[in-house]
């Protein structure tokens, strides 16, 4: 039997209430994992956003406290894993084409863009391949990984080091 078919339409006043009575608890909770008070609104929006669009599980029905505390808990984490990644990726910028004024504009422009072919060539053929489908393609790490045949966890790694690679060379 399907995990769906456990499940029982949430209606929005049982959610409500839900809310109302766990509230302090679960942002408590997602608080302390989390450490800032807008992620852990997010994470009990989420949590209740899931329950009206998802149905009331048979775990909920045994014991609410426990059922909201744990997905609270695991939401929060999550959002502890999505800000890890987000700072592996946030040097991105770092490796935006420079802007070059002046009269000299073009040449600084020509000589940058040579070093930039060098480094791209000393990349391996995957390393480029990943980068490629990233930046010139617009693939996140999920389709990537998808297209590729391994995990997002590891694209993300993957362009956390060619990343760091191309600045080194550059």
């Amino acid at each position: 039997m399907a995990m769906a078919a456990l499940r029982e339409p949430a209606l929005p006043q049982d959610v409500e209430e839900l809310f109302r009575e766990h509230y302090q608890l679960l942002y408590r909770s997602a608080y302390g994992v989390t450490g800032n008070r807008q992620d852990a609104e997010d994470v009990l929006q989420s949590l209740f956003v899931k329950l009206l669009q998802n149905g009331v599980p048979p775990d909920l029905k045994q014991n609410p406290a426990r059922y909201l505390h744990r997905a609270a808990v695991n939401l929060s984490l999550n959002v502890l894993r999505n800000r890890k990644r987000q700072r592996l990726v946030d040097g991105v910028e770092d490796l935006a084409v420079p802007v070059f004024d002046g009269r000299d504009a073009e040449t600084q422009y020509k000589e940058f863009h040579d070093r930039l072919v060098r480094a791209l060539a000393q990349l391996k053929p995957r390393a480029l391949e990943i980068l490629l489908l990233h930046y010139k393609h617009d693939y996140s790490d999920v389709q990537i990984a998808k297209l590729l045949g391994t995990t997002r966890g590891t694209i993300a790694v993957a362009l956390y080091r060619i990343r760091t690679r191309l600045r080194k060379l550059l």
